[in-house]
């Protein structure tokens, strides 16, 4: 009967050529690794290594069987990793990226279902900024986000759109939303945008700048800002009029700016949120939770992609 143990005596030996360095890479006495061989070469019924001087030579048998012995072990350390996934769902930190203005589109309501489900868990939502959110995922430090994205393709990343929201014009003046706005108008207009930090890169301001460009326009602002709840205050004071999100205006209107409404923009125009994580990657199971939890909610405010 082979063991983990066996094979992994096996796999350094087959590697250091030696069951001297074999032994001090694993921390065994030497003796035990030149047990754990013989034992695995009886269980075979073929020898393994021939020495050689104070080395060993792997055999054609050694050679055969090492792809198989590293798929064993790959297998059993995929399984304890699987079973240590499903335990820190339990107690452990489940670690989710989300779009700066989550808050917004009911972040605490998804905190509070993950607590239904596991109440001893951890939980982090991490974010300032879609952008900074996918650099996170780039360099590793988170494992799968929700973030609005200006397009569906980045290298290295499976970006999966689930639900879009409408850009709306946003004014404090009944006679500028009477119909909806077009790029002329848009050009035209005393806007105040929040996400300066990242207006070359934030996806709402990408989506507007290519509306405009292709009309012929340019661009421009009166008054930059970092957050929206500040951009629509200034609307609310006749200050400027902005364009954002349709949910984050549905939230912010009646709190920051009752005597403000909106209209659409022409032609219409979407911010896309989708769920984004490294191609490839294998998913946790807290990530596969986050992802369902985060795709019901979020659905259930936007329109479904």
């Amino acid at each position: 009967m082979l063991s983990l143990h066996q094979l992994t005596c096996f796999l350094a030996t087959y590697e250091h050529r030696s069951l001297t360095r074999a032994a001090e890479e694993l921390g065994y006495a030497q003796p035990s690794v030149s047990e754990q061989i013989r034992n695995l070469e009886k269980s075979l019924g073929v020898p393994l290594f021939r020495r050689v001087g104070r080395g060993v030579i792997p055999t054609t048998a050694a050679d055969t069987f090492r792809p198989h012995a590293e798929k064993v072990l790959a297998a059993s350390d995929e399984a304890q990793r699987a079973v240590a996934s499903i335990k820190s769902l339990e107690t452990g930190t489940i670690r989710f990226g989300m779009f700066g203005v989550a808050r917004l589109y009911g972040g605490a309501g998804l905190v509070a279902d993950v607590l239904e489900r596991h109440p001893g868990v951890r939980v982090e939502l991490v974010g300032q900024h879609s952008r900074e959110v996918q650099e996170n995922l780039r360099r590793g430090r988170l494992e799968v986000a929700m973030i609005a994205v200006a397009g569906i393709e980045s290298e290295g990343m499976s970006i999966t759109p689930i639900a879009r929201d409408e850009l709306v014009y946003i004014s404090a003046d009944p006679s500028r939303l009477t119909s909806p706005v077009t790029a002329k108008q848009l050009s035209e207009a005393r806007l105040v945008m929040p996400e300066t930090t990242w207006r070359d890169s934030d996806s709402a301001r990408i989506v507007l700048r290519r509306m405009l460009h292709e009309a012929g326009y340019n661009p421009t602002t009166r008054i930059e800002v970092e957050d929206i709840e500040t951009a629509v205050e200034l609307v609310g004071r006749g200050l400027a009029d902005t364009v954002t999100n349709k949910g984050a205006a549905l939230q912010l209107l009646p709190r920051l700016a009752p005597n403000a409404g909106w209209v659409s923009l022409r032609p219409r125009l979407y911010d896309t949120m989708a769920i984004v994580h490294r191609t490839g990657a294998t998913l946790s199971p807290a990530a596969q939770l986050m992802i369902e939890l985060a795709t019901q909610r979020i659905q259930a405010i936007l329109e479904p992609v």
